[in-house]
């Protein structure tokens, strides 16, 4: 079949990637794609938030398969656009995707299903939210209801800290809409992992799990990015800790969402606390993570596509996945100043020589050019993610680094100690 992917960054580089593996593929497009894209598929001009133009080129194409990346367009309705159209789509519908789009509708749908996570309360009024902060008290949890690009919530250890986080929103309108709520937490503690599941209405199926660092700098120091490193599998979550994660987390939410009529199809992503007395749910997300994916795909022994295709038409419980006996841990190269303002259009060297390493593969995110006599730019602020692979943690992490110092960006920067958390 032909397969459109949907977005430009590292995650979809990494399914376009696994996706180009599969014997039942005949052709791949992505919309818009990057420079790193263009050497796996037909790079398609067209945005993520033009859902008459990507209904327009699905058609074109005769796509048998849309794989949605982002989750801007599935919170603005482009699945929906595509299933009116007859057109199989992995990723679910407005409706659902309202999971990642609010999080106060998140919490409230967990609530109802008895799914573990912090207590919590809704506002949309920034003189109650602080008066609330100030009978709570701190370290206490400040989310932007709506998407905010990864950097609406606030993990406010003084209540100054919650203060300026809900003034941020409410006040001063930095996330626009996404901040005109906002949902207050309590504070969790134990370790983060993502935890991803294939669901097709009240169907579930564990698909794999990473652990991701938010922090810009070694150390985890700095603000808060949206990922500048990953690696899978995460140690944390055992055997029984993912059967505890299905058992209480995703099926639960599979089934209250299809019962509210507004069944989910695609990858649940959610993003958990492991506590002392088990997993609690930080929060969902509607699709792959970034740079989650970049670390797990390289571990997939089965056919993505063919996951992906019995996903998104109903056939989920036909789906066997195998996975190699390896960890693969995923270093996130970025301009300097993210995740504040960076300088567009430095150029990238080296790319040739780090794709030579072996056990290792390059992701593009924010780039550009490429093209015959064309020097490939970094035009983002997350701008690669450089996967290495191994059979443990610290062999992955020879081999990403092995590549990384490959590569010749002096207007780049990196974390030296992804993977740190395993290998302690």
């Amino acid at each position: 079949m032909n397969v459109l992917i949907i977005g430009s960054g590292g995650r979809e580089h990494a399914l376009a990637w696994a996706i180009k593996k599969s014997h039942a593929l005949e052709k791949l497009y992505c919309a818009p794609g990057n420079a790193g894209i263009e050497n796996l598929a037909t790079c398609l001009p067209v945005a993520v938030d033009d859902i008459p133009g990507i209904v327009d080129a699905a058609k074109k194409h005769q796509i048998g398969l849309v794989v949605i990346g982002p989750e801007g367009p599935l919170v603005a309705g482009l699945a929906d656009a595509l299933r009116d159209e007859d057109i199989p789509v992995f990723g679910p519908n407005k409706n659902a995707a309202q999971i990642e789009g609010s999080k106060g509708f998140m919490k409230d749908l967990c609530a109802s299903a008895g799914v573990p996570t912090a207590k919590y309360k809704r506002f949309t009024s920034a003189e109650e939210a602080r008066a609330y902060v100030k009978q709570k008290g701190a370290p206490i949890v400040v989310k932007a209801d709506g998407l905010a690009a990864g950097k609406g919530v606030t993990v406010a250890m003084t209540l100054d800290e919650a203060m300026k986080a809900i003034d941020q929103a409410m006040v001063e309108d930095v996330f626009g809409e996404a901040g005109k709520s906002v949902v207050i937490e309590e504070y969790m503690e134990g370790e983060e992992a993502s935890f991803f599941a294939l669901v097709d209405g009240d169907g579930a199926m564990a698909f794999a799990h990473a652990q991701d660092h938010k922090r810009a700098f070694d150390g985890d120091q700095g603000p808060n990015t949206g990922g500048m490193g990953a690696y899978s599998p995460a140690p944390i979550i055992s055997r029984d800790m993912q059967e505890r994660v299905m058992r209480d987390i995703i099926f639960p939410t599979a089934r209250a969402l299809a019962a509210a009529e507004m069944p989910f199809n695609g990858v649940l992503f959610a993003g958990l606390m492991i506590t002392k007395t088990g997993p609690r749910l930080i929060e969902f997300n509607a699709r792959f993570g970034d740079p989650e994916t970049q670390a797990i795909l390289p571990r997939l022994q089965s056919d993505l596509l063919d996951a992906l295709y019995k996903t998104a038409t109903g056939e989920l419980r036909r789906v066997k996945l195998e996975w190699k006996n390896e960890a693969a841990l995923c270093v996130v190269m970025a301009a300097k100043g993210y995740p504040g303002a960076y300088e567009k259009g430095s150029v990238i060297k080296g790319l040739q020589d780090a794709a030579a390493v072996p056990n290792a593969v390059v992701f593009h995110a924010g780039t550009r050019g490429g093209g015959p006599g064309e020097e490939i730019q970094a035009w983002g602020g997350r701008v690669l993610g450089v996967t290495g692979w191994g059979k443990t943690v610290k062999e992955a992490q020879h081999h990403a680094y092995w590549a990384v110092d490959q590569i010749e960006w002096e207007q780049g920067f990196c974390r030296r100690d992804i993977g740190w958390r395993a290998l302690a």
